[in-house]
């Protein structure tokens, strides 16, 4: 059927072709004589064992395919043609493709006409028979196969839908007549009924394939306790019973704003590849994920093109269906049905995505309510192992408390004094203190749950770090750790202390002998002794990490209100936290260090919200660890202390 079509030619419609099948011959010049097979076409009883004949064929498969296939070499057989072909319409694009044919060489199979183009095309249009005594003088016809001289063509119906169209050749003008044509509408008429059976026949089947498969689906589903398995189980099993190119199941996070973030993909993709990350205003996938609607996407890679970090030709014109995962109102997922080009979605293909979505939502529904029992059942555990902790700490405590209280007034007996600028007269001040905070520790252990507020005062953190680092000096020098403190690229220093601020990037760091006092002063309200513990607590994490020595980098600064803030960040040169412990670095027993209690982060992170601040894991990795701290800043005392 391809090439130019021949020159117009002027044709006529017949009314005394309207035949048993109820339709018009459109016809162009006189029929000539029958052949052979046909002789007795007009007569009742050639056409019904005819007919018959061809029921008996037909009905000798299930498979509509080899049906067709059947009926043309009927009507090849009975009209003698030369070639013949059984063209179906394409419900994507409209145009009629050739299923079946016989004569042609390989190439006609899978020809696909558009909508109207051909005689088939224009029986197909107006549901009506054509008969082309000569196809040299009829404007409608398209080459396919070298040669043909006369055509007839009749369409296919189901239950009043046009579905194909039925076309035999000749290689001589004129060789069909009316009688053909009727002949031809019978036989294609009865055919059309046995195929409909069969293609509902496989319909069924399939429908109950699918229910198998919704079955399988489902128990699979139920059984999965991951929620990132509930989404790779669903892609799987709806790409089975879609039959299409690829799914995949976009998560919907609403941590800090609703996103959509790719948990699973089943099928070949590449070299197309979906973009990991999607804002639901950017793409016609918010529609499911904030409406729970499902959504047609045609031609994804041109309307769509940032739902693909990479495209190929296929996935450009790829058809989408996007479906919501939603249980009881709320939305968890986007479960995407992927066709490799043009496809129209039947309501059925429809009604399956949206069922299958919603047994992965309930299954998501059931991970996540089997996560939290979980967790409870861990707190449980964890505050357990807390309770006996806390009855063990206070009796430990008890006993501690007589003899830290008799060094404590042998230490202050001792009379011990140091000529100024000597650096053991700093120590002495040091251990004092020490004592006082441990004797405070050891009365907050026996009476634990009760918060001190009431002892909170005046800090100046730039000054606690650099008395905690002057304490851990030579702690510091024997494991090769360097220690700088600089001023924060962020900070936004008080209008007071401006002219004495420090340069950015100015480096602070413990020396030998005294300490001295920074230019830039950061005040907080809180207790000095738990301040020095969580920087004691830090400092003590970061050296273990670093066994080869390497570097504690501290940067301190006010981060602008309102409320105003102190920010302080420790990083170390470590090997970092291990993955599988980051998102639980501040739980109580969790330790990577051989030996530890698991209880150093977790201090640290109670005492920082004591302090109606907070510490979090900034960054870590293989080259180092990096920490936040907050605190609430407060403005300069008159008289600090």
């Amino acid at each position: 059927m391809n090439g130019q079509p021949p020159p117009p030619a002027t044709a006529r419609h017949s009314p005394a072709l309207r035949g048993n099948a109820g339709c018009g011959v459109h016809e162009g010049a006189p029929a000539t004589a029958m052949p052979q097979g046909l002789s007795n076409a007009g007569a009742d009883g050639g056409t019904l064992a005819c007919l018959y004949r061809l029921g008996n064929l037909v009905n000798s498969t299930e498979d509509p395919g080899e049906a067709l296939e059947l009926l043309l070499d009927e009507v090849v057989r009975v009209f003698g043609a030369s070639s013949a072909a059984v063209s179906l319409l394409n419900p994507d694009t409209g145009g009629l493709r050739i299923e079946v044919s016989r004569g042609h060489d390989g190439t006609a199979l899978g020809f696909e006409l558009p909508p109207g183009r051909g005689i088939t095309g224009w029986v197909a249009m107006h549901n009506r028979p054509l008969l082309v005594p000569d196809t040299a003088k009829d404007p409608r016809y398209v080459h396919i196969k070298p040669g043909v001289r006369s055509e007839l063509a009749v369409p296919m119906e189901i239950r009043g839908n046009v579905i194909g169209v039925v076309n035999c050749d000749s290689d001589r003008p004129g060789a069909f007549s009316e009688a053909h044509a009727r002949l031809l509408a019978l036989i294609t008429a009865e055919a059309a009924k046995i195929v409909g059976r069969l293609w509902l026949l496989r319909q069924f089947k399939a429908q109950a394939a699918q229910l198998e498969t919704i079955v399988a689906a489902t128990h699979s589903l139920v059984h999965e306790r991951d929620l990132p398995g509930v989404f790779g189980d669903l892609a799987r099993h709806t790409r089975a019973l879609a039959q299409c190119r690829a799914t995949a199941v976009y998560a919907v996070e609403n941590d800090g704003g609703r996103m959509l973030r790719l948990a699973a993909v089943d099928g070949p993709l590449a070299p197309a590849r979906l973009t990991p990350v999607l804002s639901p205003l950017d793409t016609a996938l918010g529609v499911p994920a904030t409406r729970a609607r499902q959504v047609e996407i045609h031609n994804a890679g041109r309307g769509e093109d940032h739902l693909f970090e990479q495209l190929d030709d296929t996935m450009a014109a790829a058809s989408i269906l996007a479906t919501p995962v939603h249980y009881d109102g709320e939305v968890s997922g986007v479960l995407l049905v992927m066709h490799g080009g043009p496809h129209r979605y039947s309501n059925d293909e429809k009604r399956l995505a949206s069922t299958i979505a919603a047994i992965g939502a309930s299954a998501a529904q059931n991970a996540r309510l089997y996560a939290r029992l979980f967790a409870n059942e861990e707190d449980l555990r964890r505050g357990e192992r807390l309770t006996t902790l806390g009855m063990l700490a206070a009796e430990i405590a008890h006993e501690v408390r007589n003899p830290l209280t008799v060094i404590k007034l042998l230490f202050d007996t001792l009379g011990l004094r140091f000529p100024d600028g000597d650096a053991r007269g700093e120590d002495i001040r040091v251990i004092r203190e020490k004592l006082s905070h441990l004797e405070t520790v050891v009365g907050r252990v026996l009476d634990y749950g009760r918060l001190q507020t009431q002892t909170f005062a005046p800090v100046e953190l730039s000054t606690a770090i650099l008395e905690t680092l002057q304490m851990m000096r030579l702690k510091l020098e024997q494991c090769r750790v360097r220690a700088t403190l600089v001023r924060a690229p962020w900070d936004a220093p008080a209008a007071s202390s401006e002219a004495h601020a420090p340069p950015s990037g100015a480096a602070f760091a413990p020396a030998s002998g005294p300490v001295p006092a920074l230019p830039q002063a950061f005040w907080l309200e809180g207790d000095k002794g738990q301040v020095q513990q969580v920087l004691l607590n830090l400092f003590l994490n970061a050296i273990h990490a670093m066994p080869e020595g390497g570097e504690i980098r501290l940067a301190l600064g006010r981060v602008p209100g309102p409320p105003p803030r102190i920010r302080l960040l420790v990083a170390d040169t470590g090997g970092g936290i291990p993955s599988e412990l980051r998102a639980r670095a501040f739980d109580s027993f969790l330790t990577a260090t051989k030996g530890g209690t698991g209880l150093g982060l977790a201090i640290v992170k109670r005492i920082m919200r004591n302090h109606h601040g907070d510490i979090s894991l900034e960054s870590t990795s293989s080259s180092g660890t990096t920490f936040s701290l907050w605190f609430p800043a407060i403005p300069a005392p008159r008289h600090p202390a």
